[in-house]
This record gives structure tokens, sequence and C-alpha cells, in this order.
């Protein structure tokens, strides 16, 4: 069972360096990190002294055996009337954080009202619990890979599947089920199948395009296990691909696996960015590679760390990210290749195992 305790420790450490006396948990994924809670609906307050969740009476019962480390606070009325009760253990003066970046300014205001009338100043943090959930421990790493063995099975029952004439919506239908049936709690995001040109589109939704031989098939998918997101990318021909896909297909592996042989402690996130991004760009496909090389992954599909152009800080060990070159041509399709790598040791692992086919 998850030590729920440690995380709030560190969380208490991070509210006397931020010189916050408590902090109101709003956010989804940040409030079910912080206690185990899953349900949709309730706020989290930490500070020294206390650890309390407030939730409706759909959740209570839920919350007193998901989250045992905190006192449970039955919200029955108005959020005006149960919020003065959450706060009533905070003295005059208190600095209370609040997650500014994911509440709604009507949220917002209501929150504020109720604070000024106790005296209790509201202070924005800034990303405090997600920089928290950068490095995994035991648990998340196990759920992790667990979503992701979950995802490579999917994608080879994918291959056994795939014919001519079988449509994007049909191919995307199948991996869901397999995942589910595999033991997934469902999909960790939209799955895309995008055969052809709608390759060139990096998040495009399948649709009821038929499949032919000889086209790219994009296929960018994720299982999700206990809360946590696997993100897997492979792209294929069925039959033999011609010369343009093979071209393109090594210029981005070889994107992908110099960055992944190459990250080493004291690396930040540009420069691993800048590794893939160096090889596409000499290649002649500056223009034909937008988006970031990657990503971290776990209670949010896309969090901490970044490696993109715009993410300075430096890569540690123990996080847990995507590495995901591809070039996309317009009127083609496109090729991406994307795993997720554990960095440890002073290197990063590959913890996704599907093969890097290029035609089936």
């Amino acid at each position: 069972m998850t030590d729920y305790s440690k995380r709030i420790s560190l969380l208490q450490k991070s509210l006397d360096k931020n010189n916050l006396d408590a902090i109101l948990v709003s956010q989804p994924e940040n409030r079910r990190y912080i206690s185990g809670f899953t349900g949709s609906a309730g706020l989290c307050l930490v500070s020294n002294e206390d650890v309390i969740l407030a939730t409706d009476s759909r959740y209570s019962e839920q919350a007193k055996l998901q989250s045992p480390d905190y006192s449970i606070l039955e919200t029955l009325t108005s959020f005006n009337s149960w919020l003065p009760e959450l706060l009533s253990g905070l003295s005059a003066g208190t600095k209370l954080g609040l997650e500014t970046e994911h509440l709604t300014f009507a949220t917002y205001t209501s929150i504020k009202k109720v604070t000024d009338d106790l005296n209790i100043s509201l202070v924005s943090t800034s990303s405090m619990i997600e920089n928290q959930r950068i490095i995994k421990d035991t648990d998340e790493r196990d759920w992790l890979k667990k979503a992701i063995e979950i995802t490579d099975k999917s994608l080879e029952s994918a291959y056994s599947f795939l014919r001519p004439g079988t449509t994007e919506k049909e191919l995307a239908w199948h991996i869901e089920q397999v995942m589910r049936n595999s033991g997934a709690e469902g999909i960790a995001f939209d799955l895309i199948v995008a055969s052809g040109p709608n390759g060139a589109m990096a998040h495009h939704s399948p649709g009821n395009e038929e499949i032919v031989r000889g086209v790219p098939i994009v296929i960018d998918i994720g299982a999700k296990f206990n809360g946590y997101h696997a993100d897997l990318t492979r792209t294929i021909t069925l039959g033999k691909p011609d010369k343009q896909f093979n071209d393109i297909f090594d210029i981005v592996l070889a994107a992908q696996e110099t960055a992944i042989a190459t990250i080493k402690p004291g690396v930040t996130g540009n420069q691993a960015d800048l590794l893939a991004r160096q090889i596409i760009d000499e290649s002649g496909h500056k223009d034909h590679f937008g988006h970031s090389l990657g990503h971290g992954v776990g209670l949010a599909v896309h969090e901490y760390p970044r490696l993109a152009k715009s993410a300075p800080e430096t890569l540690e060990e123990g996080m847990i990210f995507t590495v995901e070159p591809g070039i996309y041509i317009p009127g083609w399709g496109g090729i991406r290749i994307e795993d997720i790598v554990e960095f440890r040791d002073g290197q990063c692992w590959p913890i996704s195992q599907a093969p890097k086919h290029r035609n089936i």
C-alpha cells in the first residue's frame, strides 16, 4: 500500500520552503497523488498541523477508505457554507497556497470571499506538487510499467488484426478492447491511428478511412493502469515500404536512438530536444518536426519533465519520460517513433518493449 504520509511530509517541507502555512489542493491529479483519493470532487487542505479532505456524501465513505491519513469533512451544504469550516483551523494571517492555474475565476472568487472574511492571505503556487511528482516512487514505477506492458501487448494484437481495408476507427477500437481485456482501466488518451496523409497531423482523430498498402500508418496508443498512463507510438506500412518511407524512418529512428543514448546526468530538457532535432534539421526536414521531443508521464499523460526548446530544467535520476521525434510531410503523411524511458544509473533505459517494425 502506498505510503502517502511520505508525500504529505515532502509537501509540508515545500510549504516551509515557500513561506506558506498551508495549501488548498484542487487539481485532480495532485489531489490523488497527495491523498490516494480517486473521487471526482474534493479539496485537500494540507498544513503542518492538519491534513483534511473535504468531499460530498457521494464520496465520503470512499475517502475514508482511500485516505486514512486524512480527516474527512463531508460537505453537506453549498461551497460558501462549508469552506469556512474547512479553513476554521487556520489562524488569522495564515498564508494559504492556492493552485490558481487549475481554478475557474468563479471558484477563485468564492474562495477569496471566504478567506478575506477569515483574514487569510491567498498566495498563488506554481507547480509545487507537479514538481514533487516528477520523481517516481516504487509504486508509481510499477503501475507505469504495467500500463506500458498492456500497451505493448495491444500493439502486437493490432498488427495481427490489421488488414487492407481495415478502417482507422476499427483498428483504434480493436486496440482499446484489447487494453481493457488485458487489465487496463481505460485508455490513457484518445487513441491515434493515422494512415497516409492523415499522419501529417500529429493528433489526428481516427476516421472511416480504409488503410491501404504502402502508406505510412502512425499508431499512437496508451493504456491506463491504476491512474498511470502509458504512451507509445510506432509507424508501419502494410506490405513493403517504399524508399521515401525507409529514408524518413531511418532519420526518425536515428534521432530517437541518439537522444536516448546521449542523455546523461546534467543534460537539460532543451539540450535533450536539440540532440534529436539537429539530426532531423540536418536531414533537410527542419520544418517537418514541430512538436517537442518528449514529456513526463504519470497520473497525467503529459506532465513534467519537459524535453523541449523551452525547457531549461535539468533531467534527473528517477524521472520517467517519453522520447518521440517525428517528421510530418503534408500530403504524404508522418513517421513518429515514441518510447517511454526511465532515467537511472546515469542513462536512459527504455521501458517500452514493442519492436520497431517498419512493415507487417
